[in-house]
């Protein structure tokens, strides 16, 4: 593969955002995955050259992030994550089916080049499991059918909408998006479902409202001196309490007992 001296330019475009053009290195990594299909070692050349870092620091991240990668991806990432809820609530049935239908382990493609099936860690969608990914994007409350019928779909070339997002594109193009160059799809597909705003509604429906910023810190001050002031008028309470009956005090008292 040969990196284009156009992605070379927005490579630098890239770094060049950041005041530190080092901070520019992960999303620099994602627009050579959309460009080359898998962080490759020209790429890694080129990250180094432009952040002034050396071809083993830019190794180090693209190893230690699951999301490079260094082996051929398929035009579609096909995660299913077998975390523990969504694992107990099928997960662990549906990486399997895929496995066995596709006919590749994990972290595998296709021979046709159109899926790579991968298991996942937790998502953060624990109220959707079991949760699929493609090209991370969400496809929730799958089951073993469902899954089939999605990479069927999708190795078929027919069009595939998110559950939460947008309709799915390519490996290459999501990593381009992740690079910072929008598709102009950000507002495409329901940003939400209704379990995630379940919480959203009760608390309209109690009438709940967090504070105003400026009144949380003026309440929180006022609590900060109030408790100030009650820790100071214990403090003085008991230091009254400790001179009341003090050793020295007790011995005067009872040799005045004694004189009379």
């Amino acid at each position: 593969m040969t990196l284009t001296a156009e992605t070379y330019t927005e490579l630098e475009q890239i770094a060049a955002r950041y005041p530190q053009p080092r901070s520019g290195l992960l999303p620099m990594l994602h627009l050579v995955q959309s460009a080359e299909g898998m962080v490759t070692s020209e790429g890694i050349e080129a990250c180094a050259e432009i952040l002034g870092i050396s071809a083993a620091d830019v190794s180090g991240v693209a190893t230690f992030y699951t999301m490079y990668k260094r082996r051929p991806v398929g035009d579609y990432h096909v995660g299913v994550c077998t975390n523990t809820l969504c694992a107990v609530m099928g997960g662990d049935l549906i990486f399997e089916r895929l496995k066995d239908h596709l006919d590749v382990g994990n972290d595998e493609t296709t021979e046709d080049g159109r899926i790579t099936l991968e298991h996942l860690e937790c998502n953060a969608a624990c109220d959707y499991a079991p949760v699929m990914m493609v090209n991370w994007e969400f496809m929730d409350n799958m089951t073993p059918q469902s899954a089939t019928q999605l990479v069927d779909d999708l190795r078929a070339g027919e069009e595939v909408t998110s559950t939460r997002g947008a309709r799915l594109c390519t490996w290459r193009e999501a990593e381009r998006v992740l690079a910072g160059f929008p598709d102009g799809r950000a507002d495409e597909g329901p940003g939400a479902g209704k379990a995630s705003l379940v919480g959203l509604q009760i608390a309209r429906g109690q009438g709940w409202t967090a504070p105003p910023a400026d009144a949380t810190d003026d309440t929180a001050s006022a609590e900060s001196k109030e408790g100030a002031a009650e820790e100071a008028d214990t403090s003085r309470a008991e230091s009254e309490t400790k001179v009341e009956t003090s050793p020295a005090d007790t011995e005067h008292e009872d040799s005045e007992d004694k004189k009379q």
